[in-house]
C-alpha cells in the first residue's frame, strides 16, 4: 500500500501535459492547463521513465502550481510529461497498520507484507461540525508526574509540547508513547507517531524503543527523515491523522497522536512559500501559517455518539528557547494550553525538565476529579502550584539577600521547591507511575509544610490525606 496514489495501479485518467516552464525547489509550473483544481493528484514522469506523485497547489486561469513528492531532480522543462488525475490524495487505511512503520508518505518502510486497505480516505480529512464535537473530558494517563498530576492530558484535547534544541523532547516522546493508556479500555487504545524532518539516528531510536517495549504493536508510526524531500514532509502529519481518524471514528479507538517536530514541518511551509516567492510574514514564514497549523490541530476531538477520540500531543523546538517565535506562539492560540522544558532543569539533570509555572493543561478539570482521577486531584494541584511559586520566587529574594534573612516558614517554602524538583519532577525514563502513585507523592511532598498553609484545601480533605508522623 503507498499512500501517494489514489490506488495501487497506474493512473491513467486526466489530461496530460508536456507544458512544464519553470522548476523552482520542490515546485514545478505547468502551463495550459484547463480544469485543474487545488488539491488534485498528479502524477510526473521525467525523461527516465520514473513515476513521481505530486499535489496541485495553486490553480490558476491556465496556470497550475505543483509540489513534486520525491523531489524535482531530473525534471526538465522539455521531456517531463505531468497527468493531472481529477482526484484527490488519498490514504489506503485498515486496522492491520497498528505494528507497521511507514516512511512520510505512506509507503511501508519496515520490511512487512503489503496491506490491503480497507477504504481510501482523503488525507486532507472531513472536518468534524462544531455542533457534533462532544467536550473532551476523561483522563489519559501517561505515567509521568509532571504531567498527570499537574498539567493533566485528556481525550480529546491538544496539548503541545514546546522544548529547545538539545532537550530531551524526543526520550519523552517515546515514554509517552510506549507508557500511555485509557483507564479500563486498554484493549482500545493505540498510538499514531508521526515523526517529520529527523536524523537516522533519531529514527532508530524511536524504532528500536517501540520495537524492544512493545509498545509497536498498538501503535501505527510514521517517519520522514531529513534528508527526504522536503515537500514530503507537509504531508507526514496528514497521512498520521488520516489513520487516526479511520482507528477512532470507525474502530472505536482512543488514539493518542504525537507529532514531532512542528518545527520542522513549519520550516518546510516556509522553504515552500519561499519558491513561490510568496510575500513572507513574522521572520519568513507565510501569512497562511496559522491557518495552515489550524488545520492540522483541529483534527483532534471526540464526535457525540462515536466512542472513539483523537487526542493530539504535537512536540516543537523553540529557536534559541523563544517562547514568542511564530511557531509555539501561533501554536499557543489554536491548542489548550502547553508543557513547557526548562534548559535550567535539564541542567541540573532533572529528566523530564518540565517547567511546572508556565505549563499549563486548560481542559484538566474536565479530567480529573472523582470517578477520573481521583477527588483531591485538583486541590492538590492548586496547592502544589502555589507552594512550588512561592519557593521560585524566594529564590530571587534569596540570591540578593542571603537565605538567612527569611523566617521558617519561607525556608520551608525554599525546601519546597527544591524537594519537588529533585523528587516529584525526576523521574527514570523507564519508570511508569499510576496516578495514585503520583497523587500519594504529592501528599508527601505537602506533609513538609505545616497544615495551616494549606490554604487551598477543604479541612476534611487534609484531615483524610495529609501524612501525619507517629510515634514510634
Amino acid at each position: 500500500m503507498d499512500g501517494t496514489f489514489p490506488d495501487e495501479k497506474p493512473l491513467q485518467k486526466g489530461r496530460e501535459y508536456l507544458s512544464v516552464t519553470r522548476v523552482a525547489g520542490p515546485l514545478i509550473a505547468v502551463s495550459g492547463v484547463e480544469g485543474v483544481a487545488y488539491g488534485e493528484v498528479v502524477e510526473v514522469t521525467v525523461p527516465s521513465g520514473e513515476r513521481r506523485a505530486g499535489r496541485v497547489l495553486e490553480s490558476r486561469e491556465d496556470l497550475a502550481i505543483v509540489q513534486v513528492f520525491g523531489g524535482t531532480e531530473a525534471i526538465d522543462t522539455t521531456r517531463t510529461s505531468v497527468r493531472f488525475t481529477g482526484e484527490t490524495m488519498k490514504l489506503g487505511v485498515t486496522e492491520g497498520l497498528l505494528g507497521r512503520i511507514l516512511g512520510g508518505t505512506g509507503e511501508p518502510i519496515d520490511g512487512g507484507p503489503l496491506l490491503i486497505p480497507d477504504t481510501m480516505r482523503a488525507i486532507s480529512g472531513n472536518p468534524i461540525n462544531p455542533s457534533a464535537r462532544e467536550f473532551p473530558r476523561d483522563f489519559i494517563e501517561t505515567g509521568i508526574s509532571a504531567i498527570d498530576g499537574m498539567n493533566t492530558l485528556v481525550r480529546g484535547q491538544k496539548l503541545p509540547i514546546f522544548s529547545g534544541s538539545g532537550l530531551p523532547h524526543a526520550r519523552l516522546a517515546a515514554q509517552i508513547a510506549r507508557q500511555a493508556r485509557v483507564s479500563g479500555e486498554e484493549e482500545s487504545f493505540s498510538v499514531v507517531f508521526a515523526a517529520m524532518g529527523i536524523t537516522y539516528e533519531e529514527g532508530d531510536f524511536f524504532i528500536r524503543n517501540f520495537r524492544e517495549t512493545g509498545a509497536l504493536e498498538q501503535a501505527v508510526v510514521f517517519v520522514n527523515h531529513a534528508d527526504d524531500p522536503v515537500i514530503e514532509r507537509l504531508i507526514t502529519p496528514q497521512m498520521a491523522l488520516t489513520v487516526a481518524e479511520y482507528l477512532a471514528f470507525d474502530l472505536g479507538y482512543h488514539v493518542l497522536v504525537i507529532l514531532t517536530d512542528m518545527t520542522s514541518y513549519c520550516e518546510a511551509l516556509r522553504e515552500v512559500a519561499a519558491a513561490r516567492e510568496e510575500v513572507p510574514g513574522r521572520r519568513g514564514y507565510p501569512g497562511y501559517m496559522y491557518t495552515d497549523l489550524a488545520s492540522i490541530y483541529e483534527r483532534a476531538g471526540r464526535i457525540k455518539g462515536r466512542k472513539g477520540s483523537i487526542t493530539q500531543l504535537p512536540i516543537l523546538t523553540m529557536p534559541n528557547d523563544d517562547i514568542t517565535h511564530p511557531v509555539p506562539d501561533l501554536t499557543g492560540y489554536i491548542t489548550e494550553g502547553q508543557i513547557v522544558f526548562s534548559r535550567d532543569l535539564h541542567r541540573k539533570g532533572t529528566y523530564p525538565p518540565i517547567d511546572l509555572l508556565p505549563s499549563l493543561s486548560r481542559l484538566m478539570q474536565g479530567g480529573i476529579g472523582e470517578g477520573r482521577t481521583r477527588e483531591d486531584h485538583a486541590a492538590v494541584r492548586d496547592q502544589m502550584y502555589a507552594a512550588y511559586a512561592r519557593g521560585r520566587r524566594l529564590r530571587g529574594l534569596v540570591a540578593v539577600v542571603g537565605e538567612e534573612s527569611l523566617g521558617d516558614i519561607d525556608r520551608l517554602y525554599l525546601t519546597f521547591a527544591d524537594r519537588l524538583e529533585r523528587g516529584f519532577l525526576r523521574q527514570p525514563e523507564d519508570e511508569r507511575r499510576p496516578i495514585e502513585e503520583s497523587l500519594d507523592m504529592a501528599w508527601q511532598l505537602l506533609g513538609t509544610l505545616p497544615e495551616s498553609e494549606l490554604t487551598r484545601m477543604e479541612p476534611a480533605m487534609i484531615e483524610e490525606h495529609y501524612p501525619r508522623q507517629t510515634e514510634g
